[in-house]
């Protein structure tokens, strides 16, 4: 086997919303179906579903690796996406021994984590 890459099947609450909500954090849509898109950023890519069940959500969690999660916190704060979507969250940066990190949450509640690791 020789992986090229791995995508998560996400759902969403409202998927209009959630579509917009992915398209203003910088992800280019690709319409596979009038209820599932795939959303990619250069080579990393996952699909939304026109699909909600609260425990599935409720638990999905998604780690995006970042080459510096200071910028990419500056970006993320830049959006205003919470100002912009009910339910979404920004936290802050917290540092861990592995490296750091900081959280968003979608509109369905889907968590985020952003993060750089250490190069100890």
């Amino acid at each position: 086997m020789k992986p090229k890459s791995i995508r998560a099947f996400i759902g969403a609450k409202n998927y209009e919303i959630s579509r917009n909500f992915y398209k203003d954090l910088g992800f280019e849509e690709v319409v596979l179906f009038h209820n599932m898109s795939l959303f990619k950023k250069q080579e990393f890519a996952f699909y939304l579903q026109d699909a909600y069940v609260k425990d599935w959500i409720d638990n999905t969690m998604l780690f995006l690796e970042v080459e510096n999660v200071k910028e990419c916190y500056d970006e993320l704060l830049e959006l205003n996406l919470p100002a912009k979507y009910e339910g979404a969250r920004l936290s802050p940066i917290q540092h861990n021994d592995w490296g750091s990190e900081c959280f968003v949450h979608d509109p369905s509640g889907i968590l985020w984590h952003f993060g750089e690791f250490s190069t100890k």
